[in-house]
């Protein structure tokens, strides 16, 4: 078995070891077993955010195959669902609008598993985990004991955590979300492009259905819903949108898209303005354009979304690291902007 054939980028080498956890005691305990013996490994669910180097892992790759979900509390007005690890995200949303469970339609689409949800504080067109989130069952690599964090634990950000900074390292094992009953009704829209095709006003709600199917129509016109389109073959967006204080969007031209963020903490304790750039128009007034690929061609840039890198058929992983760096260095020196990967490398850098 190859990492190619685990990733939705396609790329990946040969692993030494392959183990599939089909419930969170499996999970549990191959775990503990693997951190114990010090060995190698990775954990992976739809592996939809991960690129891996095509030379051979010698470690283990540990396969969260662990499934359902379960009402745990329900009121008049709410409901908490806890979901295992290796629950497929989008059957949990299809699950929720089914049953009129606002909270989460408007990351209809998103591709991956939900215990990777919480890690990357996945998010799209206006809403992210974060919001629903109440808390995760984790097994502590320092401790191997199974705890109870709260969300408030996780120092959830814009696509980061604790988990995915490191300063928590561990296994999720399920994830509780608190989600809304609103007749059948979405949470109020915030993101325009959603909004204008569902012919409403940011701040209207429609129904759930109706949100759901917008989405994965405009994530399906940017190739970013798994499927047949050769664009999907990606692993998403590739980065994140730039994060920078008020003061330096000053340097930025005038039409340069800014979202206020939530405000940035200063050493002294203080806050600072925050402003969210969009990195998929900071790539293309860098002059990178979609389909644009370097060398073979094999990696490339998608053809329908300057954001996400699409592996074209054969490429390596070192090949998409390649183009990743060189869409770096070209934004980098037009606009002073770093940008970041927000897949995991495994045996790669940018």
């Amino acid at each position: 078995m190859r990492l190619s054939d685990l990733t939705t980028m396609r790329v990946g080498g040969e692993i030494a070891d392959l183990v599939e956890a089909e419930s969170a005691q499996q999970a549990a305990e191959a775990y503990e077993r693997l951190v114990r013996t010090g060995a190698e490994f990775i954990v992976l669910g739809g592996g939809s955010n991960t690129v891996a180097s095509d030379d051979p892992f010698a470690g283990t790759a540990l396969l969260m195959r662990t499934r359902g979900f379960e009402v745990l509390d329900e009121t008049d007005d709410a409901v908490t669902v806890r979901a295992q690890a290796g629950e497929t995200w989008d059957d949990l949303v299809a699950m929720s609008v089914e049953r009129g469970w606002s909270g989460i339609e408007a990351m209809s689409g998103i591709p991956g598993s939900v215990g990777a949800a919480p890690i990357q504080n996945i998010g799209a067109y206006g809403q992210e985990v974060a919001e629903t989130l109440v808390a995760v069952e984790f097994l502590s690599a320092e401790t191997l004991e199974v705890q109870r964090l709260e969300a408030a634990d996780l120092e959830l950000e814009y696509r980061n955590s604790a988990i995915k900074s490191g300063s928590l390292t561990g296994l999720v094992l399920w994830v509780e979300l608190r989600l809304r009953k609103a007749d059948g009704q979405s949470a109020p829209i915030r993101y325009g492009q959603l909004a204008t095709s569902l012919g409403a006003e940011t701040g209207d709600r429609r129904p759930l259905a109706d949100v759901r199917r917008s989405v994965l129509e405009l994530r399906a016109s940017k190739g970013m819903v798994l499927s047949d389109d050769p664009d999907s073959v990606s692993a998403g967006s590739f980065f994140t949108n730039p994060i920078v204080s008020k003061a330096f969007t000053h340097s930025l031209p005038e039409d340069a898209p800014r979202f206020a963020a939530a405000p940035k903490t200063r050493a002294d304790g203080g806050e600072t303005e925050a402003f969210k750039l969009s990195a998929a128009w900071l790539i293309e007034r860098a002059g990178i354009e979609k389909g644009f690929s370097l060398g073979t061609g094999r990696a490339a840039i998608s053809s329908k979304h300057t954001l996400a890198i699409t592996n074209t058929g054969g490429a390596t992983g070192e090949e998409v690291a390649e183009l990743a760096r060189y869409v770096q260095i070209r934004v980098l020196s037009e606009f002073g902007v770093q940008l970041v990967n927000e897949p995991v490398l495994v045996g790669l850098e940018i």
